[in-house]
């Protein structure tokens, strides 16, 4: 291997190495490349490779940027041109993008070395990462459970120890809920805090977002400071922040008004390992000084419902386009059965219906602020079970009526806050006896990712997990 040391630093502590002139980018690049043929073919989690474009980058001569010479990973759903980008799907597997998407640009700008692209379920619809067209992803603490979706890939690529920090997205919880199965951080940004364009101005009627996992904080913070901000298609903007996000991290968080709940967002009891767990890191948090009080809030809607209609038009709409470029019906040749029911549900739902999501989706967005005008922040669990078993949900079953349960009894927490667009992250703070990692989810008020990053240093330095590593690891 190039550089054997390149698992004892985050990100920026690489491209601080680069500017030194210490270690090169190719090295890095060498490195990457030789982690990811190590253990990428227990954890199947880069599917796409194009290692060649990652060259031409360095060969070209790289922007000076915070990340310059990083080595780095796409989720595949963004374009990159002239590399492929398959959204997990069968029909576009030998699909190659004609242009950058905006993100993808900024990483190139900030430095970033794009070698590849990481699994994702087909159009990030699930919180699992089995496709049938690249097969499943595993999670490097135990190959027989999923490392989580819809970000699988990415989150697994990290905790493997691949590469410090890759590209993840969040539309309904699909940044936390693979960073919680996989035992990384990361953080949601609020709404519009990072960009969609040039094809999309907004995804699933605003809930969804980019950002990235990582392994440490100071990495996110970074990152966030490079990509985020509005572009000439937005058709919103989020509140400026403050100063630097990579500044916040090195402020203490004051003392924090914290509410917290061990119960599922139904009220329904959940796994007891991930329920004490909670209770653990609520007194650690007593004991760092701030206020914690068991209270959560009470939504207006039913937040699954919601997802349930909005989802379905967006699928549904991917699945029309499609067709229209066919010139046929798709059928399940072309697309996941999942996908396909997804899409036939929505035409049976109306434009009245659809509203009537949206409305919903607003009135759990006051909800939410109405409870967090008592509070800083909200604890509770990312997942409410352990990471699920490979195989536990399966998107090209005859009978689909297994997923939905699944779903209310997983991750129950997550897409309320993709509606509200408040920002949230998953912290590794807890592993349940089996060894298998517990995420911590916090959420703050819409634009205060300020507040999490604060809080996530204070946290990661009082309950470090750099050097906890999983059984399969570079």
């Amino acid at each position: 291997m190039a550089f054997k040391e390149f698992g004892n630093y985050d990100a920026l502590g690489l491209a601080e190495l680069v500017r030194a002139k210490q270690v090169s980018p190719a090295e890095l690049l060498d490195e990457a490349i030789a982690r990811t043929a190590k253990v990428d073919p227990q954890i199947n989690a880069v599917p796409v490779k194009h290692e060649d474009y990652a060259r031409k980058q360095i060969e070209n001569g790289l922007p000076s940027g915070p990340f310059t010479g990083v080595p780095f990973l796409l989720k595949d759903l963004e374009n990159l041109a002239g590399t492929r980008t398959t959204s997990g799907a069968s029909v576009f597997k030998n699909n190659v993008a004609d242009h950058d998407g905006t993100l993808a640009a900024r990483f190139k700008a900030a430095g970033l070395v794009i070698y590849g692209k990481t699994s994702t379920p087909e159009f990030g619809l699930l919180p699992t990462t089995e496709t049938r067209l690249f097969g499943p992803t595993r999670n490097p603490w135990n190959p027989q459970h999923s490392s989580g979706g819809s970000s699988g890939g990415a989150a697994a690529a990290v905790a493997a120890r691949i590469l410090p920090v890759a590209h993840a997205s969040d539309g309904g919880g699909s940044i936390r809920i693979p960073a919680s199965a996989s035992g990384v951080f990361g953080l949601k940004p609020t709404r519009a805090r990072t960009p969609l364009g040039p094809d999309r101005g907004e995804g699933w009627g605003g809930f969804s977002c980019n950002h990235v996992v990582s392994i440490s904080v100071r990495d996110s913070a970074a990152m966030l400071d490079a990509i985020h901000g509005p572009e000439a298609s937005s058709p919103y903007t989020a509140p400026p922040p403050e100063r630097p996000y990579a500044e916040e991290v090195k402020r203490e968080p004051g003392r924090l008004r914290i509410f917290f709940t061990d119960r599922s967002t139904y009220g329904d009891a959940i796994d007891p390992e991930i329920a004490a767990a909670v209770r653990d890191v609520a007194t650690q948090l007593s004991q760092l000084g701030h206020h914690v009080e068991e209270r959560a809030p009470m939504l207006a809607a039913d937040p699954a419902a919601v997802m349930a209609v909005i989802v379905a038009a967006n699928t549904a709409l991917a699945v029309r386009l499609t067709e229209g470029r066919l010139g046929r019906e798709a059928t399940d040749r072309d697309f996941e059965r999942l996908t396909l029911a997804s899409a036939r549900n929505a035409a049976k739902q109306s434009a009245t219906d659809y509203v009537a999501a949206q409305l919903a989706a607003f009135q759990i967005s006051r909800s939410l602020a109405t409870f967090f005008e008592g509070c800083d922040v909200f604890l509770s669990p990312t997942l409410c079970a352990p990471p699920l078993r490979i195989g536990e949900i399966d998107s090209m079953s005859q009978d689909l009526s297994h997923i939905s349960p699944i779903l209310r009894r997983y991750m129950p927490g997550t897409s309320m806050l993709n509606m509200s667009g408040q920002p949230a992250m998953s912290m590794p703070l807890a592993w349940n006896a089996a060894g298998l990692p517990l995420g911590m989810m916090f959420a703050a008020k819409f634009g205060d990712e300020a507040t999490l990053f604060r809080l996530a240093a204070q946290l990661e330095q009082a309950r470090p997990w750099k050097d906890r590593k999983p059984a399969i690891c570079a």
